[in-house]
């Protein structure tokens, strides 16, 4: 996995966070990370997919949230909620991607920029989207081993 389309997941995590804490319009914020030089080491373009398509796709990403998270997906910490939406947008809508690999990326993520332990609740909930949207392609890699 390339170093900037981790960077642009950083990135659109950062920008997710500001969106759900302030409410701003999705174009202010992604000016001012452009502005501020914040996407420069950053594959700009899956920035922009990231940051744009889980707005565009939030009912769908929530209530896949919904079904395994242990509270209401707005209580869920405003950082790991960033997180979940993001990497559920990529489970759901980059299906040409493989699921390990987002699933590790929102782990890392949740170390990055997560409270201590947050990445193990990431994990679980992410492997449990995959279990359930991804099981085509779970089965055929546990066939091909």
């Amino acid at each position: 996995m390339s170093q900037a389309r981790t960077n642009a997941r950083q990135a659109a995590v950062q920008a997710l966070y500001q969106w759900q804490m302030t409410g701003q319009n999705l174009n202010q914020i992604e000016v001012q990370f452009h502005e501020e030089d914040r996407l420069q080491d950053a594959q700009k373009n899956y920035f922009a997919e990231l940051f744009h398509g889980v707005p565009e796709h939030l009912e769908a990403i929530d209530a896949a949230l919904s079904e395994f998270v242990d509270r209401p997906v707005d209580m869920v910490d405003p950082v790991e909620r960033a997180i979940l939406r993001l990497s559920a947008y990529e489970l759901l809508y980059r299906l040409d991607m493989p699921y390990r690999v987002i699933i590790n990326e929102g782990i890392n993520l949740a170390k990055y920029f997560g409270a201590d332990g947050s990445h193990r609740y990431v994990n679980g909930i992410l492997d449990k989207i995959a279990q359930a949207k991804r099981a085509v392609e779970i089965k055929a890699r546990a066939a091909k081993q």
